[in-house]
């Protein structure tokens, strides 16, 4: 089965501009997880998650670093910390979504869908067609997809 079978052409979008507040309100109304940034020619540029709201609600916290020959080394990487940073201070989408989004053509098959949400750890995926977004998977369009295979 591909994809667009199973994909919801309905999809909540936001824009780069939309505040952090509207954002949880939408997540929280719609009783979704997670929201693609699209610009004005619907092209995904974004995604914004809860996980990424939940760096609203932290305390700021130091990186961890290892002092090698007087010069300090960032475990994670300073480009790690400089990202968690960023969605500390975020005040509208584009500051707090995450850029590199996992995105799929129509005609790919469900069971690879599966597999790059295990392999990315991504619970949904936008449906594109020539850049163009026209739906959207999620992990429970995949289970209802399993359940109706197992009937």
């Amino acid at each position: 089965m591909k994809a667009r079978e199973i994909m919801s052409p309905e999809v909540i979008t936001i824009g780069r501009e939309t505040t952090i507040e509207e954002i949880a309100h939408i997540l929280s109304e719609k009783n979704i997880s997670g929201v693609p940034v699209v610009d004005e020619g619907k092209k995904v540029i974004g995604m914004v998650t809860q996980k990424d709201l939940l760096y609203k609600d932290v305390e700021p916290r130091f990186p961890a670093v290892v002092e090698i020959l007087g010069g300090l080394v960032f475990l994670k990487g300073v480009r790690h910390y400089n990202e968690e940073l960023k969605k500390l201070v975020a005040t509208k989408a584009e500051d707090i979504m995450t850029k590199n989004v996992v995105t799929v053509n129509g005609d790919i098959q469900v069971e690879r869908v599966a597999e790059l949400m295990i392999e990315k750890d991504i619970n949904r995926i936008p449906v594109v067609d020539q850049g163009t977004l026209v739906g959207i998977i999620s992990r429970a369009d995949i289970v209802k997809y399993i359940a109706k295979m197992m009937e």
